[in-house]
């Protein structure tokens, strides 16, 4: 499924002929300089149908393999859009009932010279990292603490902003032990009524409860490549199916791109990504989700306080109502 290039960079399955050509061309390239104009021109036309091939792949993905790219694990991740979109973040720790969760990150930062509250779920770039971050799933203290930072956001009058990237939130003994259910719920139920204006990223997978609890909003902006649904489609596959080989058929089920969720009213904006997704350009990537945002709080601002909780209720109660 997955795989290491020549370079020693990750890569999906599907990227397979990419590689294969990407192999010839290094290979090539340590013979140019002997081998004469013939190598050279062959470098050329291999790398000719090293742009047809991706564009041909990349035009084309379905929706397991817009999952796997959401999980890709050179993605840029919350503190990397932080770097690239805020200046004078401070991060801030600890939920003031039981301690600090890692996974979650916030604190507030200025956007463009104005005061914003960021949150975010952060995973890791190595082993190390990743356990003490908890491969990006919250525990209960992580969805307090995030409830405490936007509310200090309420008491200041700054706008919200959370960029959601996880598996979902923990689901160990302990977790539960501290209410983790509880510390969703509650979120849900504050942020609906929390008296700023809040934008969310969707910036890579977005699965589970994990997800929902610092996804509601004014404004869901999703990135191209992102996936956004109640449950993963291994999950789906075995509860449905009884085997998880069918991920693939149950990804396209769930209709958890971008593209379906924009279209049945799920999000409001499709964030574009560099061609291949966005772990080949962090800079791309965030300039296009910051221009989003500023667009997205341009529309905003004009709502009174009564208006802007008033269209917040009113949005997610709509959602999931059809008619035959």
């Amino acid at each position: 499924m997955k795989g290491y290039d020549v370079n020693n960079n990750f890569h999906l399955d599907f990227e397979r002929p990419i590689v294969e050509l990407e192999k010839k061309i290094a290979e090539l390239s340590q013979q140019a300089d002997t081998g004469g104009l013939e190598i050279d021109q062959e470098i050329v036309r291999l790398n000719e149908r090293v742009e047809e091939q991706r564009q041909k792949i990349y035009s084309n993905l379905n929706s397991w393999q817009k999952v796997q790219i959401s999980r890709h694990p050179n993605r840029p991740y919350a503190l990397d859009y932080v770097e690239r979109m805020l200046s004078d973040f401070r991060e801030l720790h600890g939920d003031r009932y039981y301690g600090d969760d890692p996974s979650v990150v916030g604190g507030p930062a200025r956007l463009d010279g104005d005061s914003i509250m960021v949150v975010g779920i952060q995973s890791g770039r190595n082993l190390d990292e990743r356990q003490r971050r908890n491969f990006g799933m919250p525990h209960p203290e992580g969805y307090r603490k995030a409830l405490r930072l936007m509310k200090m956001a309420a008491k200041f009058n700054m706008p919200i902003l959370t960029m959601v990237d996880t598996s979902g939130a923990y689901p160990g003994v302990e977790a539960e032990e501290r209410g983790q259910a509880e510390a969703i719920a509650r979120n849900l139920y504050e942020m609906s009524h929390l008296p700023v204006p809040i934008i969310v990223a969707i910036t890579g997978q977005a699965f589970s409860g994990g997800a929902i609890g610092i996804t509601v909003g004014d404004r869901i902006l999703m990135m191209e490549h992102s996936c956004y649904s109640v449950i993963v489609p291994e999950s789906c596959s075995t509860i449905l199916f009884k085997v998880r080989e069918r991920k693939e058929e149950a990804a396209e089920a769930l209709k958890l791109t971008a593209g379906d969720l924009q279209e049945e009213g799920i999000i409001d904006r499709i964030v574009g990504e560099p061609f291949g997704g966005a772990h080949r350009s962090w800079d791309e990537a965030a300039a296009n989700l910051k221009r989003h945002i500023l667009e997205s709080l341009a529309e905003l601002r004009s709502l009174s306080v009564d208006e802007l909780v008033q269209k917040r209720i009113e949005k997610f109660s709509a959602m999931a109502r059809f008619e035959e």
